[in-house]
């Protein structure tokens, strides 16, 4: 399997993770991007709500962000104490072995036993403002690194639950306490899996000068304000899914070429040597083929292999994905072995979307019913497996009697929406797909009507969309050839409006 990153520049810098080819992630880093997940901000409580259990913070959005009291952390006394002394100038030493802890709060205590108005805290953004809502915040302070997670005010070591050997847990368990600070909690990340104690040592060196410096902020700090940002995107897309199965890092600017390769070196040194700087003229996205796959892939219908497609909703609440076996021959020999094979497709483009388009909170998938307990356990189990990759916290629900499958996803930053139709040169105030997907579309109806035996082919189409399949080397129509061993005629005509295509037989006669 060969993962790719592919990094472009510009107004916003945005990400494409590939696997095998295909885009599985898309993401993007505005500049002026200010309430990002990790982010640590110094905040006024504004008001505290019992009704809610939860208190509404300024954190400098036009909206107050919304803290809840299971948000707070067992600790907040503590942090809150440390953040009087420390913004007042009476104490100087921010490592915490000589702190003097409070007792954990109550956890079914009410929110004004602990936050009053006007109340510094320092928050830290968990789910950035999406739609009508400000930020979501938590005053349980993490601080993420490459192997391991800092948690202040904590005593407690975690390791990930994805390590599956008992013995390495136990070994990194050992290593952790061996080098954890007095007054700090410490999670391992899965990639921490195999590291010596100097990479963890190193990490975690970095984690508490991170921390030190942000507390240097906090004397006579404005409020609100950030005083510590999540790293830039590109170094926390490395952190989070860099593993050695990266085949290539593909950069097509050279300061940000540079970024990467220091970080690498830092992280990876061994890997450094993958990272690329993009010198061609043709556009890093079109030179790999992510353009034509944003088109294909941000409509609300998606087009699959052998005709299949699904249908994308959304709703304020929810998602809602609908599957399609369209109009295709079959080879299968009956109506559950074509349902099973569609919907086996389907689960693994489903899975693809969420990543791609960032989809959170309830989605719910239709599809096509099987009677066959095996075939629905199956598709279940194809399902869950495709998600693994997915770092979003998920849970999926078998599948209902109406053959619906359940899935709710972690949302923490709006959903990626990028718009795939175009204005209409034939005039008129609509829109119309991407020429990119109508030549698609074109194509999956040429091969069912090879599958049918059809042998000339003619093809009637506007003039603009005849010229695109018959210019260059090799051209769309020379590719159709070495595939299907069938020659096309083209035929431009003017009277046809932009969207509109006929495929004639050797008699004339319309066919599709």
């Amino acid at each position: 399997m060969n993962k790719e990153l592919i990094i472009r520049s510009g107004s916003s810098t945005d990400f494409a993770l590939l696997k095998d080819g295909k885009l599985v992630e898309l993401h993007k880093e505005e500049d002026d991007s200010n309430f990002a997940v990790g982010d640590i901000f110094i905040a006024k409580i504004r008001k505290a709500v019992p009704g809610l259990n939860a208190a509404f913070v300024n954190v400098g959005y036009e909206k107050d962000a919304f803290l809840h009291y299971h948000d707070l952390g067992p600790q907040v006394s503590s942090l809150l104490k440390f953040i009087k002394r420390v913004s007042t100038g009476k104490l100087k030493d921010y490592s915490l072995k000589d702190f003097p802890f409070e007792n954990d709060i109550d956890k079914h205590g009410v929110i004004t036993d602990v936050l009053k108005s006007n109340q510094s805290l320092l928050v830290q953004i968990v789910k950035e403002p999406i739609s009508t809502k400000g930020p979501r915040i938590s005053s349980e302070l993490s601080i993420a690194g490459r192997y391991i997670v800092l948690v202040p005010f904590s005593n407690r070591v975690s390791i990930s639950q994805k390590i599956e050997s008992s013995e390495e847990k136990e070994r990194l368990k050992r290593l952790v306490k061996s080098i954890k600070p007095k007054g700090f909690g410490i999670i391992v990340r899965t990639v921490a899996e195999g590291k010596k104690v100097a990479e963890l040592d190193r990490d975690l060196q970095n984690l508490v000068d991170r921390w030190e410096s942000m507390c240097k902020k906090l004397y006579k700090a404005h409020h609100p304000s950030k005083i510590l940002g999540e790293m830039n995107r590109a170094s926390s897309i490395l952190r989070d899914v860099f593993n050695d199965s990266f085949t290539s890092i593909v950069v097509d600017e050279q300061d940000l070429c540079n970024q990467i390769k220091d970080y690498l070196q830092e992280i990876a040194p061994k890997k450094e040597s993958i990272v690329k700087l993009h010198t061609s003229n043709v556009p890093i996205f079109e030179k790999y083929g992510i353009e034509r796959q944003i088109k294909t892939s941000f409509g609300k219908t998606v087009s699959m292999s052998k005709g299949a497609y699904l249908v994308i909703e959304h709703t304020e609440a929810m998602h809602v994905i609908d599957v399609n076996s369209g109009n295709r021959s079959n080879k299968a020999k009956n109506q559950e072995d074509t349902a099973l094979e569609v919907n086996l497709i389907s689960a693994s483009e489903v899975a693809r979307q969420l990543r791609l388009r960032d989809m959170g909170g309830i989605i719910v998938v239709d599809f096509i019913d099987m009677n066959n307990a095996d075939n629905r356990r199956t598709l279940f189990n194809h399902l869950r497996e495709e998600m693994k990759d997915d770092r979003a916290k998920h849970k999926i629900l078998p599948p209902s009697k109406f053959g619906l499958i359940q899935i709710t996803r972690q949302r923490v930053r709006p959903e990626m929406n990028i718009k795939t139709r175009e204005e209409n040169p034939n005039g008129g105030n609509g829109e119309i797909e991407a020429p990119i997907v109508l030549v698609d579309k074109i194509k999956v109806d040429l091969e069912k009507l090879i599958k049918k035996d059809h042998k000339k082919l003619t093809l009637s189409a506007h003039p603009f969309i005849a010229a695109f399949l018959t210019k260059g080397f090799p051209s769309t129509r020379s590719k159709w050839f070495i595939d299907h061993k069938r020659w096309v005629k083209i035929i431009p005509r003017d009277a046809y409006t932009y969207l509109e295509y006929h495929f004639h037989d050797k008699n004339g006669e319309m066919i599709q």
